[in-house]
């Protein structure tokens, strides 16, 4: 007995005194060294051993693959060993096991892993440590159903607000942290209308929302963000990118498609907060629920926004798979965070999925109507607004039309140009009313057969199979059909690990810039574990206790402390927390592309706030759209549509719009779970001289020539409100107010010019006569729009 465990705390003190030594020497990144600050006493199989076997032994002795027999990721088999009869572990003696004689043995031919690095001292010692402490293999965190975890004591309980604090708090104050004091309340109000709307707050709701002293004012404020239909225009932003929306077909030609209402119905679905569970079997199976409803079909078109190549000369059968195989990948990546993809042309060589598993999921999706080389089927309906507006106009007309239905001709001939004249207007609308097209999913009468495919290749055909789930992971409902319908109930069952984690670790990211899993698409065993399991799991379990109610998590965190501190970088925490994995302050980060061009032109007043309908087409250079094979041409929109939110520009994937290509929007090939963050000097060049950035600049001139009439300082002050809520400092102001002079003194000179600089938006209220003054102020305008502070949530 003395022996093991003495064995164990030798390992221990080794394991704490490499972690010292490499981190005094700087060669643990911030994020590796978490990961060795484990909570636990001893070595975690999830937390501490499971990444090294997977990292350096499962590509071997794994789930795909097991070299001489021997299999690590399955303990029993690890304890027999492999073709060379000796255990891999022998619990309780680390001298004994092969695995370490292996791993330390000075023989490269003997030495694993065989033609790699040899494995660092500190994770041999955490090898010895745990198999000392009795090798206990765990299962994986995130294949174990979420349960609501005790909240833990904390030192500072006034500080709490809700159980999000409460957790936060207790893991903050684990490591030496303590939270930042609260955010200024107009920061605050900022930050929370472009958390959930996307859009900042008009002076009218900052200033009411200041003025409103009453002890409930933020939350009465986030019930009324949450109730604007903003709001599911924010939300649905997001969710594209997951259901990779696109307005053409992709491939070489990348032809044009509608699908739209699809687009709407997502955004009306956050809007009237439908809760995530009929919101997922809507769009996986809106076809398939008894008596399905227009908007129910509408909403399969989540997977109908797969690649369509409508080249001639192609195999439709090749490209149909192509597009099952798509949404096996997205529903799994969307609903379960896992890299099933990684199945498809061989079992997968870290997580227990076998390419058998990923064919018996294969073939929920392969049942459907739609070809490789044909965008049907497709559904054509009357939009209701579009309807309404028909049926008053043929409302009028029908009267009037029935004049001419006279028994006598020349009465009825007399009746012709009286009736045409009168009706003119509205025949020439009811003309250009049209219904709407979107692609929609249906089933086929006779099920296809389903193969796995041998290596992935679409004519290497292997045994037949049936529609399943992955063993590894909860039991299919056992009322459930096997179609499309079923796999979504089994999707949102409860007893399903992932899907409500997935969810809520990807809305943790909105609001903090890094969900608690690094890894979002991959909660599998080659995944990032999250620092805050415990507040991770309580989201999830909250989020199905609570109906699947989105909104009601939104308002959780934006109503907890962790949301509403401070996001001021402090020496300190620069020094202990630089990259904020531990919450104690306030989120602070650049916008997305979208977001970036709708809070200039909101914060300009050009932003047309109506919602829903075709896509349009703002300012874009030339050239973007050049393709040999197509002759379509991007003809920018007018009327107010080239100023609505980017959330309705028109998504060609071979050429996205530049400017928010340039801020990492993706294609939408293919799924996109997680937006990279980039940072280069052409992303200036775009907000700073791009026209559709620079006709914000030059209708917020106008807004301060028009809309303040006071000095140049309350001028400027104005503006600096408009762009960023705070008041300024009067160090803020000065250079403001001297750029200002500046600029007009350089116009009064060049008249000329000033008329030049304030060319091209539609205004909607009359110039000022003084161009010289509103070119001086657009000068300033764009400096505002540009301040580091106006381009990132405070």
């Amino acid at each position: 007995m003395w022996k093991r465990w003495n064995g164990t705390w030798v390992g221990m003190a080794l394991v704490l005194g490499l972690f010292v030594q490499w981190t005094d020497r700087g060669l643990i990144s911030s994020q590796a060294s978490e990961k060795l600050q484990s909570p636990r006493n001893a070595p975690s199989f999830n937390w501490d051993v499971r990444p090294i076997l997977s990292n350096r032994c499962f590509k071997c002795h794994g789930p795909d693959l097991q070299k001489g027999d021997l299999d690590l990721h399955n303990r029993d088999k690890a304890l027999r060993g492999g073709k060379s009869g000796q255990p891999a572990i022998v619990p309780g003696k680390s001298d004994a096991s092969e695995l370490i004689r292996r791993v330390i043995s000075s023989d490269k031919s003997y030495r694993m892993p065989r033609g790699a690095d040899p494995l660092p001292e500190h994770e041999i010692a955490i090898l010895r440590a745990w198999i000392d402490a009795g090798a206990v293999y765990e299962e994986h965190w995130a294949f174990v159903p979420p349960r609501r975890p005790p909240l833990p004591p904390v030192r500072n309980p006034d500080w709490v607000r809700n159980p999000i604090d409460q957790l936060v708090l207790a893991r903050m104050e684990q490591v030496g942290l303590s939270p930042s004091p609260p955010a200024d309340k107009a920061v605050l109000a900022r930050r929370v209308a472009l958390d959930l709307t996307g859009l900042p707050p008009t002076l009218e709701e900052l200033d009411a929302f200041l003025s409103d002293h009453r002890p409930d004012a933020y939350e009465r404020y986030v019930e009324r963000l949450l109730a604007s239909p903003h709001y599911g225009e924010h939300q649905a932003r997001y969710w594209l990118d997951l259901a990779r929306y696109a307005d053409t077909n992709g491939y070489e030609a990348d032809y044009r498609r509608s699908i739209w209402p699809y687009r709407d119905w997502v955004i009306d679905a956050f809007n009237r907060n439908l809760p995530f569970d009929q919101f997922t079997l809507e769009q996986l199976a809106g076809d398939l629920l008894p008596n399905a409803t227009l908007q129910q079909r509408i909403a399969t078109g989540f997977h109908r926004n797969t690649l369509v190549n409508t080249e001639g000369g192609t195999d439709d059968e090749e490209f149909r798979v192509a597009a099952v195989v798509d949404r096996v990948n997205t529903t799994m990546t969307v609903w379960m965070g896992l890299t099933f993809g990684c199945a498809q042309c061989h079992n997968h060589k870290y997580d227990p999925f076998t390419t058998r598993e990923y064919y018996q999921m294969f073939a929920f999706f392969n049942n459907t109507a739609d070809g490789g080389r044909s965008n049907d089927p497709q559904l054509t309906f009357w939009p209701e607004p579009v309807a309404r507006e028909r049926e008053a106009i043929l409302g009028r007309l029908l009267p009037q039309l029935a004049q001419l239905a006279h028994p006598w001709p020349l009465v009825a001939a007399a009746r012709l140009k009286p009736v045409l004249r009168a009706t003119e207007a509205d025949r020439k609308k009811l003309a250009s009313l049209q219904p709407a097209v979107t692609l929609v999913m249906q089933e086929l009468p006779q099920p296809r057969e389903t193969h796995i495919l041998i290596r992935g290749e679409l004519r290497n055909r292997g045994e037949k199979v049936e529609p399943a789930t992955p063993a590894k992971l909860h039991p299919f409902p056992a009322d459930a059909p096997r179609n499309r319908l079923g796999l979504a109930r089994w999707l949102v069952d409860r007893r399903n690990p992932l899907t409500a984690r997935v969810i809520m670790n990807r809305v943790w990211g909105q609001y903090w810039g890094r969900p608690l899993v690094e890894t979002s698409s991959d909660f599998g065993y080659q995944g990032d574990p999250p620092i805050y399991q415990e507040l991770l799991d309580w989201l999830a379990v909250e989020f199905m206790d609570s109906g699947w109610n989105l909104k009601h998590m939104h308002k959780l965190i934006v109503t907890s402390n962790t949301y509403r501190q401070s996001s001021r970088l402090t020496p300190f925490l620069k020094e202990r927390d630089p990259e904020n994995r531990y919450f104690a302050r306030g989120p602070r980060f650049r916008m997305d592309a979208e977001m970036l061009r709708d809070n200039a032109l909101a914060i300009s007043g050009l932003l047309v706030r109506k919602i829903g309908g075709p896509s349009v087409f703002p300012y874009q250079p030339e050239g973007i759209w050049f393709n040999p094979y197509s002759s379509d041409r991007w003809v920018m929109s007018t009327g107010g549509d080239q100023y609505r939110r980017g959330l309705y520009t028109f998504w060609r994937r071979t050429a996205h719009y530049p400017s928010f290509a340039m801020f990492d929007a993706p294609s939408r090939e293919v799924c996109c779970d997680k937006r990279p963050r980039t940072n280069t000097p052409l992303q200036a060049l775009v907000t700073l001289n791009d026209p559709a950035f620079f006709h914000a600049a030059i209708a917020l001139g106008l807004r301060l020539t028009t809309e303040c009439s006071g000095t140049p300082q309350e001028r400027a002050t104005y503006g600096f409100r408009l762009c960023v809520a705070r008041q300024p400092s009067p160090e803020e102001i000065q250079p403001l107010v001297a750029l200002y002079h500046a600029s007009r003194e350089k116009y009064q000179r060049q008249p000329e010019a000033a008329r030049k600089l304030v060319e091209g938006p539609e205004i909607k209220t009359t110039p000022p006569a003084d161009v010289v003054e509103w070119a001086a102020w657009t000068v300033v305008a764009n400096v505002l729009l540009n301040l580091d502070e106006t381009l990132c949530k405070p």
